[in-house]
C-alpha cells in the first residue's frame, strides 16, 4: 500500500486546515496531564484503524515514561484495573463520541465523565477528541503510512 497523500503535501496545499487541527489538538492538550492525552489519542485511533497515529501515539507515550504493559492492554481497558477512575471516564468519553454512529451520547456517559472533570476539562477533553479523529480521518482517507522499517 503507498500512501496517497503525505502530510506535507497536505500542509502545502491547505496549511490553514493543519495549522487549525495543530492549535485545536494542543490548545486542548495543554489544559489535561499528558498520560491522559496520550490514552485519549491512542485509543481513538486505534477504534478508527489510524496504523500512522496508533504508532506515533504510542511512541510518544513511551517516551513520556508509559509503560508499555499499559498500552498493551488498553483496547481492554474495561477489563483490567491499571487504569485510574479518571482515566477510564476519559477513554468512555472519547469510545462514545468516536462512535457517535454507534449510538447517541446519553446522560450517563456525560455523568460518567462529570464525575471526575470540571466542567472546563470536558470541554478540553471534547476538542481533544475532536482533534484526534479528524486527523485520523485525514491519515487513513490519504494512507500515512507509519515508519517501520528501522524499527526491529
Amino acid at each position: 500500500m503507498n500512501a496517497r497523500m503525505t502530510y506535507a503535501q497536505i500542509h502545502k496545499l491547505q496549511p490553514a486546515l493543519t495549522n487549525a487541527l495543530i492549535s485545536i489538538g494542543d490548545a486542548a492538550a495543554s489544559k489535561l496531564e499528558a498520560p491522559l492525552v496520550h490514552l485519549v489519542k491512542l485509543r481513538a485511533s486505534q477504534i478508527n484503524g489510524c496504523a500512522f497515529c496508533q504508532h506515533m501515539h504510542a511512541n510518544e507515550a513511551r517516551m513520556d515514561g508509559e509503560r508499555q504493559s499499559r498500552l498493551d492492554v488498553l483496547p481492554a481497558w474495561k477489563e483490567v484495573p491499571v487504569f485510574s477512575e479518571r482515566e477510564r471516564a476519559a477513554l468512555q468519553w472519547t469510545e462514545t463520541l468516536t462512535r457517535l454512529a454507534d449510538q447517541p451520547v446519553g446522560d450517563d456517559q456525560y455523568t460518567g465523565v462529570q464525575a471526575h472533570f470540571s466542567t472546563e476539562e470536558i470541554v478540553n477533553l471534547t476538542a481533544l477528541i475532536i482533534s484526534i479523529n479528524g486527523w485520523n480521518r485525514i491519515a487513513v482517507g490519504f494512507h500515512f503510512l507509519p515508519d517501520i522499517r528501522d524499527e526491529a
